[in-house]
């Protein structure tokens, strides 16, 4: 017998599924992986910059996912203070350059801070190297030289993707090359070389075509007195910036990358384009991947994960997933390295190879934007305390903001390797927190935290 479907039946389970479909909203992340899913619009080939409180983000775009090479017609910057909300500053066309036309061959660029401006360095296609200048990110730019800075055939190298280090004693250095790489230092005023480019020397080196190759894309930075040569995901090392250079390795390892990013991609590590930046004390690598839908090779996004060095030098294996940076998820577990901002704290190795927070009295540390925190939660720590005893205090929105709860710290120290388990409940509203971990004790070192996540408290 058929049963007729009534009104009022209809009416139930649209309101069940609203209810639902409500419910699946609440719990949805907004993705910090691709960051196209933040700016609106595809970008490649990333270039990043922190200066006063932001980062500056340098970067092509492709033409259009119909590509079947690349398409690539003028260049942008962006900035952002938090790594979640961007802010197109300006864009560069060729026409504004000494290319004086319309081009397709907008490839690879990166802008800085130097000699009280900003100084925008830009592939001219693939085998010339321009310049232009303005007071900010924001423009307008013009280009002083009107010529290329390192023109084709200057140089045994296709003179492509600039890269500028910025060294602690003021000197910029430049590089850029493809399979060759050449390094000078910069004048003063960043408009032309110091000094004749010489060759960069790495031993051993392999990239994503083999043994003894590298790719276009180098880049540059330091970290704990050693220079980082990297390409695509690829780095060596050296402690003089003109090398020689020991490679290392690769900065991605499939066993980090989420399914989600890892597509059909028999190549994890082709075409990452990797740049290495700081922010409020933290490492990051932004770099390409075209593994979502609607990508391609020609039509690529950019990822950032979050960058951590053992003892040695060697970067650990970058973690990809869709929570990206600059944002937490209270619904897993929070690595206690992966924070924002931080101040008397360190990342120190564990002692199986992987990496904890380790707090000194007075320091702070923030974990803003987690998502999805329970009402009156339970922070479950893992953690390892010293003999300083002392308090961990949990605020909300600022280092002396409105306190959440508290947890008083033993005095004996903990057995070296084996971590605890320490539980607080906060009086917090449900919904996304700006948590601040504030230490208060003596000096010197308090805890070590591996990672911490939330719980509803019992009965709920």
């Amino acid at each position: 017998m058929k049963r007729s479907v009534t009104p009022l039946l209809l009416a139930l389970v649209a309101i069940v599924s609203a209810a639902c479909a409500n419910g699946a909203k609440e719990k949805q992340v907004v993705a910090g992986n691709p960051i196209s899913a933040l700016i609106g619009h595809p970008v490649d080939d990333p270039h990043m910059v922190a200066h006063e409180g932001r980062v500056y983000m340098f970067a092509c775009h492709d033409f259009s996912v119909e590509s079947s090479t690349y398409d690539l017609r003028d260049w942008w910057a962006w900035s952002t203070d938090d790594l979640l909300h961007w802010k197109l500053e300006s864009v560069l066309k060729p026409e504004d350059t000494f290319m004086k036309a319309p081009s397709t061959s907008c490839w690879a660029t990166f802008g800085v801070p130097m000699a009280g401006g900003w100084r925008w360095y830009f592939s001219a296609g693939p085998r010339q190297i321009g310049v232009v200048t303005a007071d900010t990110p924001a423009g307008p730019w013009r280009d002083p030289l009107g010529k290329p800075l390192i023109a084709e055939g200057q140089y045994p190298t296709e003179a492509r993707d600039p890269d500028i280090l910025l060294d602690d004693d003021g000197a910029a250095y430049i590089v850029f090359g493809t399979f060759r790489y050449f390094i000078a230092r910069l004048a003063p005023d960043g408009l032309s070389l110091a000094e004749t480019a010489r060759p960069v020397v790495i031993d051993k080196p392999f990239g994503p075509y083999g043994e003894n190759i590298t790719d276009d894309k180098p880049s540059l930075h330091k970290h704990g007195g050693l220079y980082y040569l990297s390409w695509s995901s690829f780095y060596a090392v050296s402690k003089d910036v003109y090398g020689p250079y020991e490679y290392r390795g690769s900065v991605i390892d499939p066993s980090c990358v989420s399914p989600e990013f890892r597509g059909d991609r028999a190549d994890l590590q082709f075409d990452r384009h990797g740049n290495f930046f700081e922010f409020n004390g933290q490492w990051y690598y932004a770099a390409n991947d075209f593994s979502q839908p609607g990508r391609t090779r020609y039509f690529r996004d950019v990822v950032i994960g979050y960058v951590h060095y053992r003892e040695n030098g060697d970067i650990a294996p970058v973690r990809i997933d869709r929570t990206g940076v600059g944002q937490y998820d209270a619904d897993g577990d929070i690595e206690a390295e992966d924070w924002f901002d931080a101040r008397g704290a360190s990342n120190q190795t564990c002692l199986w190879g992987g990496f904890d927070l380790q707090l000194c009295g007075g320091g702070a540390v923030r974990y803003p934007h987690i998502h999805h925190v329970p009402a009156y939660a339970v922070v479950s720590l893992s953690l390892y305390e010293t003999a300083g005893g002392g308090t961990l205090e949990f605020r909300e929105g600022a280092a002396d903001g409105r306190l959440l709860g508290s947890l008083a710290l033993g005095d004996k120290p903990a057995t070296p390797g084996h971590a605890t388990t320490r539980e607080v409940r906060l009086e917090n509203a449900s919904g996304e927190l700006d948590l601040w971990i504030v230490a208060k004790g003596p000096d010197g070192p308090l805890c070590r935290i591996d990672s911490f996540r939330f719980k509803a408290p019992a009965g709920q």
